[in-house]
């Protein structure tokens, strides 16, 4: 299956910006429909953002709608998440998930590849 490894966490100040990457590598990442979660301490695993295998359709966490991006750059195979506006309330393990499903998914359970998970904390 698709091996993922997601990249560009961090410490950021409330109100800034930062984007994750979710690079993949042993499948061609046009077959998956990618999506985006997080886990905050002591929380269950949230789901944030998920796009279909052509960067057409989305799907955001109501939480996160107007603050978050996902994208896709398919000759690269990567997926990003580009949050800005941070509140520390998004301080969390990000992870990336993929699936060959040609529906967008936002049940984690529906994934059947998952990276590794990069932190993210934003300060107040």
């Amino acid at each position: 299956q698709v091996q993922l490894v997601e990249s560009g966490g961090g410490l950021v100040q409330a109100g800034g910006s930062l984007r994750l990457s979710c690079a993949a590598s042993g499948r061609t990442l046009s077959s998956y429909v990618m999506g985006w979660f997080r886990r905050a301490p002591g929380k269950e695993r949230e789901f944030v953002a998920a796009m279909d295998r052509f960067g057409i359709s989305t799907n955001y966490a109501d939480s996160v709608k107007g603050r978050f991006t996902i994208s896709r750059d398919n000759s690269k195979n990567t997926v990003y998440l580009q949050m800005n506006s941070l509140k520390p309330e998004d301080t969390a393990v990000y992870f990336c998930a993929a699936d060959r499903s040609f529906h967008v998914l936002v049940d984690a359970s529906r994934f059947g590849s998952w990276g590794q998970g990069t932190q993210v904390t934003v300060s107040s």
